[in-house]
């Protein structure tokens, strides 16, 4: 898969340099958020490549994305309780395995199935 016609490590590797370039020039941003930043870049192109490929197996991908930005928004210095975040996690948790039992079939159907004799 490729964006633009380059790979994903390479957009990665360049939005990495980018990142350093400007926290050391212009933007004042600690080690913690560029961490938290780059997290978010690379679950963004892990989701974008896992829909490429299937769907409905990047559908788990969204909650770590989630949290991911929920990373980094606490990283900018958003306050939220513990409790908080414990249940924004387990809301995208439900709400992706809501989803997903919806796609879930048997690779066999059930008729094909033979009780042991």
């Amino acid at each position: 898969m490729t964006l633009l016609g380059r790979e994903p490590a390479q957009w990665l590797g360049l939005l990495s340099a980018g990142v350093a370039l400007f926290a050391a020039l212009v933007l004042p941003l600690s080690i913690e958020q560029q961490g938290a930043i780059m997290a978010v870049a690379t679950a963004v192109f892990g989701v974008v490549g896992a829909f490429a490929v299937s769907g409905e197996k990047a559908a788990p991908l969204v909650a770590g994305l989630v949290q991911s930005v929920l990373a980094l928004a606490l990283a900018f210095g958003l306050q939220l309780a513990p409790e908080v975040q414990g249940s924004i996690m387990a809301f995208v948790a439900a709400g992706v395995g809501w989803y997903l039992r919806t796609q879930v079939v048997a690779p066999v159907p059930a008729a094909a199935v033979t009780a042991p004799k």
